[in-house]
């Protein structure tokens, strides 16, 4: 095959000099990270979670455990507000600390008149001399009272090595830069935009107001008190000390939920490293959980190891795109939990998060033995202590109780309902529900029909009839019908093939997936035009709803190298969306019409993409429309990580220089002689071992 060689190498050269300077960086020993998407692309922010990750960065896609928040954040106004979009209500700790200014003497000064004014209460001294700390002017000792709701000062607060920090620090992106360009973690003090502490989130404007005399209004409009833990004599015994402060933090308020939140499953915070097992909201250091192992169990470990892992588990083959991934797995009742937590974080808007669980899903899904232990989990790359908490309560109990928080919460059952609607994604359903106050379809038919985009306006008006699976049968009759239709508006040099969900095996499919080929590259150029006009001519098309003309815009070459989009964008081939129904039912019994009037076709509506691809990249096109998506992804993160290439349906480039990658051109220079040969090609170009379209199910 042929494939351009290009300077690629020397473009990437000063990227390879920052990773060896950061080999011997350490980012484990940081409490945890939580990286902010805000003005960083998909691309940039998953390439930026791997590297740290490899780094040991202990990373959270839970707002409400990170210590750390890193983001192209500048101002400290901003930093409160993408903490507040995530469901995260924080104070100022640094209004009531001194400026920087203030030399250490004065500092030492202040805290010894405070000291004396309150000779009379307990102290209680805590040796932290070991503890490594940003502000060198810091003592080696200091002194907390103990009386009621008294708290350290936040500038002498508890070490952070201890993991009780209950403040919350946003940095901008340019630590993380400077400190894997230093190979050293920096100190934070320059970088730090913000640092805030956790607090109640303020009662919702829209509440309704409550009368004077009413319980909820004497409830929200008095502070809470709490009782005064009175001094402690000198000779009290530790064990009083540790009941009276467990006594004030059974007295401290709980967090208050209004309806417009963040979906965060209660039992999600159970299943973190043991950085966040240390520390409770309330501050309070816990024991740390262990997994619960039983006789039995222990005696089978003792005597048997791991099953014999497969080759890309023992190599840590990380991509989806290196391994054989069928679609009925053995764990298929535990994957189907995962995928029920990845759509809680789908409809959060969690990018991060949902990267993060089809990483472990499309890894469970091709391990070819049934889990029987936790050790097997940890085994497989991209599944790490989180799965494995999940995976141990389940087994333990048989459900996650995650899942049972999202399915019983009213608020997500709304969004799951508009999210299915076609042309609806995560951030429009939660416009619907917290923004338009919408609760069910006859809400949006209404109060808002007028503001929707067609595309959403037919995934309304068919919605139960979009539910509605399509069989295989029927799949190959809708493709038949394309292919005759293509071929009278062209020659019989058309070939046709149904991609998707189909071509993967599946007895059902939500759509159908078509791509029409030729090997005269002039026969393609605008045929997805004449093909939609051709079948909407003749009925079987109802609806057109969108028709992209970005290959022909080209001249069906592939996209360039530094194109901002990617994957299945309109933008990349030559496609139609349409909106199918099979126009014979007259022949269909109690079909026939009964008055003057036309007779409805009582036939289901489908969703049908028509995708037109040149011949030189049809092995390109069919790879990217065959797979499942994690597999899709990590095909392009493999591409770009590997190869350092950009791949896409319409064709592969070298990033460096935006030169082709003829990878469907042979040794000899021809062209494969099929579309089946066009697509292996592509896998050998790659490095990649051939894969069967059954063996790309990642989800």
């Amino acid at each position: 095959m042929s494939q351009t060689v290009s300077s690629g190498p020397k473009a990437q050269q000063p990227r390879e000099d920052t990773n060896k300077r950061s080999t011997t960086l350490s980012l484990s020993n940081l409490p945890p990270i939580f990286l902010l998407s805000a003005h960083l692309t998909l691309p940039e922010l998953h390439e930026l979670e791997e590297r740290i990750s490899g780094l040991g960065a202990p990373l959270t896609y839970d707002m409400t455990e990170a210590k750390i928040v890193i983001g192209k954040v500048e101002t400290k106004r901003r930093a409160e507000f993408e903490l507040r979009c995530r469901g995260l209500w924080t104070e100022d700790v640094t209004e009531n600390i001194t400026a920087e200014g203030s030399d250490a003497l004065s500092k030492k000064r202040r805290r010894m008149e405070t000291l004396r004014d309150i000779t009379e209460k307990p102290i209680i001294s805590i040796d932290d001399s070991s503890t490594e700390s940003e502000d060198e002017s810091r003592p080696a000792r200091r002194y907390y009272i103990l009386q009621g709701h008294s708290s350290p000062p936040e500038q002498e607060g508890i070490p952070e090595a201890l993991g009780v920090s209950t403040s919350i620090k946003v940095l901008s992106l340019g630590w993380l830069q400077d400190s894997l360009e230093a190979g050293e973690v920096l100190p934070m003090g320059r970088y730090t935009i913000y640092e805030g502490r956790p607090k109640e989130r303020p009662e919702s404007p829209v509440i309704p107001i409550q009368p004077a005399n009413s319980t909820k209004a004497r409830i929200s409009s008095s502070p809470p008190t709490h009782p005064r833990v009175e001094p402690l004599a000198r000779d009290d015994t530790a064990k009083d000390i540790l009941e009276r402060a467990k006594a004030d933090a059974k007295s401290s308020t709980k967090y208050q939920r209004s309806e417009r939140r963040l979906f965060v499953p209660r039992s999600h915070a159970r299943a973190r490293a043991s950085y966040g097992s240390l520390a409770g909201k309330d501050g309070m250091v816990r024991a740390t959980k262990l997994l619960r192992q039983t006789t039995s169990e222990h005696d089978e470990s003792a005597n048997s190891d791991l099953p014999e892992m497969p080759s890309w588990v023992r190599e840590n083959k990380k991509y989806a795109c290196e391994r054989s991934t069928l679609m009925n797995s053995p764990n298929r009742a535990f994957l189907d939990q995962l995928t029920r937590i990845k759509l809680s974080r789908i409809l959060m808007s969690d990018e991060v998060g949902v990267r993060a669980y089809s990483t472990s899903i499309a890894s469970l899904a091709a391990y070819p033995y049934p889990l029987s232990n936790t050790k097997e989990v940890l085994a497989l790359p991209g599944c790490d202590v989180k799965i494995t908490h999940l995976f141990h309560e389940w087994k333990l109990n048989g459900k996650i109780q995650a899942v049972e928080d999202f399915e019983n919460d009213p608020a997500q059952k709304v969004l799951r309902l508009f999210y299915d609607i076609w042309g609806v994604g995560a951030t429009t359903a939660r416009e619907f529900y917290y923004d338009r106050g919408w609760r069910d379809l006859d809400d949006i038919v209404e109060q808002g029909w007028e503001s929707l985009s067609r595309v959403q306006q037919i995934g309304v008006k068919y919605f139960e009839e979009f539910q509605e699976k399509i069989s295989r049968q029927e799949v190959e009759s809708i493709a038949e019908i394309i292919a005759q239709h293509a071929r009278r508006v062209r020659d019989d040099g058309i070939e046709c093939c149904i991609v998707g969900g189909y071509r993967r095996g599946k007895q059902e499919s939500g759509d159908v997936d078509v791509i029409l080929t030729h090997r005269d590259e002039m026969q393609t150029l605008g045929l997805v035009m004449d093909v939609a006009a051709s079948l909407e001519t003749d009925g079987w098309i109802t609806h057109t709803l969108l028709i992209a003309m970005g290959g022909t815009k080209r001249g069906q070459q592939p996209i360039p190298a530094r194109h901002l989009g990617g994957g299945h964008g309109f933008d990349t081939l030559d496609k139609a969306l349409v909106v199918w129904q099979d126009i014979n039912f007259l022949s269909q019994p109690n079909s026939a019409p009964t008055s003057d009037k036309e007779p409805k076709n009582p036939n289901l509506h489908r969703r049908i993409d028509i995708i037109i691809a040149p011949w030189r990249s049809i092995g390109c096109a069919i790879v990217g429309w065959s797979g499942a998506t994690t597999f899709e992804r990590d095909i392009r993160r493999y591409a770009k990580n590997v190869k350092g290439w950009k791949f896409d349906s319409s064709g592969v480039r070298v990033r460096a220089t935006g030169e082709i990658v003829h990878l469907e051109i042979g040794e000899d220079g021809e062209e494969a002689p099929t579309w089946q040969e066009a697509e292996k090609r592509v896998f050998r170009g790659f490095g990649l071992e051939w894969r069967e379209p059954w063996e790309r199910c990642t989800e």
